[in-house]
């Protein structure tokens, strides 16, 4: 069995659905430095680690090993998964979202963390801007 990386869009790639009450984000300045930097070798470094448990979770399944351990190992991967989630999105709400608040253009940042964890949560994204709802 093979295992093939899908490749992530960028964020000026993605589709993310607006009303047209929303507006999107806008792009950072050129001189910005996206809040996770401080720590990308540190982010890099769980990465790899997730990396080795993925190829060891194939492995399992290529000696058939069995089927409780192969879950078991699929949870530390989601918890490793949900970690480094935790750690960017602390990051980003911090450090890009503070900015976007000090530039007077929290509204859409709010609106795209609170989108982006409802879509990690598997619920689904609401139309129109929250931040105007009152």
């Amino acid at each position: 069995m093979e295992y093939h990386a899908v490749p992530v869009p960028s964020r000026s790639e993605r589709q993310v659905p607006t009303s047209t009450t929303r507006r999107p984000a806008a792009p950072p300045p050129a001189n910005f430095r996206h809040s996770y930097s401080k720590d990308k070798s540190g982010l890099i470094r769980r990465l790899s680690r997730m990396e080795g448990q993925v190829r060891g979770i194939a492995r399992m399944i290529e000696r058939e090993e069995y089927c409780v351990d192969i879950l078991q190992q699929t949870s530390a991967l989601r918890a490793a998964v949900d970690a480094l989630s935790i750690l960017v999105l602390e990051d980003h709400v911090q450090g890009c979202v503070r900015t976007a608040a000090e530039r007077g253009e929290a509204d859409a940042y709010v609106d795209e963390v609170i989108d982006v964890v409802r879509r990690t949560l598997g619920r689904p994204v609401r139309g129109g801007s929250r931040s105007s709802q009152g």
